[in-house]
């Protein structure tokens, strides 16, 4: 393996793999452009070919090409060298562990969801009720076409057989959820969708991994079924179109979330290429961290009812638990997406267009239902301050403290006691608290960015004048080595673009001095601590050892500011 993303990473450049995302031009020693994470006008993304990595200064990330890969294309690190090995032309050899080939499995049951995928669409004739059906959702059929809807005929073994024929077994059928075990009768076996209308659901890179299928039946208790967690489906990171929105998610600047398939595909249809949904399962960190990937701005244009309001409360909280700034969209009552743009596309796009921010989305939708002033106040308690909690910012929650104050009439110090009880009431298990995890922004003192910086030249420019000038000069200021540990990132671009292309043994002065000076403040920092606890301890060879070093540095101090 490693020697595979060796030979990858010399068939292809930095540029090679970047370029095709983010218009690059030359700025001196780098190549620069737009964040391809966030929206700007200045360009703040740099790329260094010498060292093959990359740095987002607006987003506080960077990396090689296969971390440049895994944020845009939404994968691992396996995805990401797949992807790049195929663009470098460099074959991958999986190494099997113990006697069971893994891939062998998984490819087996990808072409047997493909098989199936095939056979459901081909058992949708536009003639029939299940093609009417999906046309009277306002869907077209260029639409029906691209989503590759399907029939699951109303027969109890027609896939079972037609997949069996083709050579695969029960068990891989039924690892592939495509079929279940009869409960009363064991060793029976019938195919999992039956009268439905079917929708593919993909994983990010567009394979095929489950189906949702919709009843034509009315008198079907269930109206929507979904696969069951497979090896490739796993419910809490599968998010249904968001192969197809990931680059509108990150382009646009948000994504749209909604509740159901037809939600998804109409929005689609009517231009909203950002809309996302889950599949069948509770919205969790996981899929609120996936779509992080391409944005940290989340939509929701959930069902306007009392079930679709608590999924938007409990969703908000979650997305601001993990520092997402979240809306919502007004949705009419008794309408959802898909009616709202099957009906009139325009008037959907106006409702987006005047989404609120949650909190406010709240206090609007309170404010409406309840009438008495009571109820309201105790259910904007209930509600609207578990959302506060769960904001990062102290000053985004002192912004909503306000307009929770103005909203109920009351002063904000009444609103802070009851954020207080809130606080100490909500149950984090619930939030689903994020891990901790890189968050690409460098924490430094002063000193210590000054230290990175002077490492960062000197790895910037090996071997110039320059960098023998920066480790003379540290080593005779410090008495020590430059650390062996590298900066981060985004210390080596900052050194580098400070410092120019090519840069002369003089052109880091005032690096030297602005290093010098707070290098020896931090020692007189520490020597006047000494000096306090000598003092304190009344210990005399102390105090006269402290007070010397102080006067030393005090001079040398002067001295440099001359």
């Amino acid at each position: 393996m490693a020697d595979t993303v060796q030979q990858i990473k010399d068939k292809l450049s930095i540029v090679d793999v970047v370029g095709p995302y983010v218009k690059l031009t030359k700025a001196g020693r780098y190549y620069r452009g737009l964040s391809p994470f966030n929206k700007e006008k200045t360009p703040s993304f740099y790329v260094n070919t010498e060292r093959n990595s990359y740095y987002c200064f607006s987003s506080g990330q960077g990396g090689d090409a296969f971390t440049f890969i895994q944020k845009m294309e939404g994968v691992d690190f396996k995805g990401a060298l797949k992807i790049l090995a195929e663009k470098a032309g460099v074959p991958l050899v999986y190494e099997r562990t113990g006697n069971k080939d893994d891939k062998e499995k998984q490819e087996r049951l990808r072409t047997a969801l493909s098989e199936a995928e095939a056979f459901y669409a081909r058992g949708l004739d536009e003639k029939g009720a299940a093609y009417a059906y999906a046309i009277s959702r306002g869907l077209t059929p260029e639409t029906i076409r691209s989503w590759n809807l399907g029939l699951a005929p109303d027969a109890w073994r027609a896939l079972l057989e037609e997949l069996s024929g083709k050579g695969y077994s029960v068990p891989e059928l039924e690892a592939a959820g495509l079929i279940k075990e009869a409960d009363e009768k064991k060793g029976t076996w019938y195919d999992r969708f039956r009268n439905r209308l079917m929708f593919p659901i993909r994983d990010s890179a567009g394979r095929t991994v489950a189906f949702t299928g919709r009843a034509l039946d009315k008198e079907e208790q269930a109206k929507y079924l979904n696969s069951p967690e497979t090896e490739l489906f796993k419910k809490s990171q599968i998010l249904f179109g968001m192969d197809r929105a990931k680059d509108a998610i990150r382009t646009r600047g948000f994504a749209l979330l909604v509740e159901g398939q037809f939600d998804v595909i109409l929005a689609h249809q009517a231009g909203f290429a950002n809309t996302i949904a889950l599949s069948g399962t509770a919205l969790s960190s996981s899929h609120l961290q996936f779509i992080k990937r391409y944005s940290d701005n989340l939509m929701l244009a959930l069902d306007s009812d009392r079930a679709g309001l608590a999924a938007s409360a409990r969703t908000a909280a979650l997305g601001l638990s993990l520092g997402m700034k979240v809306k919502a969209v007004r949705m009419p009552k008794g309408k959802d997406p898909a009616d709202m743009i099957a009906e009139n596309p325009k008037e959907f796009a106006g409702l987006v267009a005047s989404s609120e921010p949650i909190v406010e989305f709240f206090l609007s939708a309170l404010s409406a239902e309840e009438k008495d002033t009571h109820r309201l106040v105790l259910a904007a308690e209930r509600i609207v301050m578990p959302l506060i909690v769960a904001m990062k910012s102290p000053l985004e929650q002192e912004h909503f403290i306000e307009k929770v104050a103005r909203a109920l009439n009351m002063g904000t110090n009444a609103v802070r006691k009851s954020l207080a009880n809130a606080a100490q009431s909500v149950v984090r298990g619930d939030l689903e608290e994020p891990k901790a995890g890189p968050s690409g922004e460098v924490k430094m003192t002063p000193l210590e960015m000054r230290i990175a910086l002077i490492h960062g030249a000197v790895l910037s420019y090996p071997g110039s004048p320059l960098a023998e000038r920066l480790t003379s000069e540290y080593a005779r200021i410090t008495g020590t080595d430059l650390p062996e540990e590298a900066p981060p990132e985004r210390v080596l671009f900052e050194a580098g673009l400070a410092l120019g292309e090519t840069p002369d043994e003089h052109s880091a002065d005032d690096l030297i001095h602005a290093f010098e000076h707070a290098f020896l403040s931090q020692k007189l920092a520490d020597a006047t601590s000494r000096l306090r606890a000598a003092e304190t301890q009344k210990d005399e060879a102390a105090i006269n050892a402290a007070t010397q070093e102080c006067r030393e540095l005090s001079l040398l101090l002067s001295a440099l500011a001359r």
